[in-house]
């Protein structure tokens, strides 16, 4: 996979349900999850995003965007956050950045 990039999930009884999520909101990318016990590395190529909607959906409609920072461990990319969604993207080089 060309510059993979996503989350890393701490394993918790939510992680198949968010897995779930990411899967709707990419629907035109392969999505690889790799199982390391404790951990869960999902990613895609280029860009992977993930809203508060599809979380909902999976997880009840009590479910917050914010709560999904608690299970993140780590991630691959940059990441972009609004009140509705968290995106990862692949960046070669840091916006702003001089040289």
């Amino acid at each position: 996979m060309d510059h993979p990039v996503g989350p890393v999930l701490r394993m918790c009884d939510e992680v198949e349900s968010v897995i779930a999520a990411i899967r709707d909101d990419n629907p035109d990318i392969d999505i690889d999850v790799v199982d390391r016990g404790s951990y869960v590395r999902v990613q895609g190529p280029g860009r992977v995003r993930v809203t508060e909607a599809s979380l909902q959906r999976h997880l009840g409609p009590a479910f917050e965007l914010r709560s999904l920072q608690t299970m993140l461990s780590s991630f691959a990319g940059r990441i972009h956050t609004s009140s509705d969604e968290i995106s990862w993207e692949w960046a070669t080089k840091r916006e702003g950045a001089t040289a």
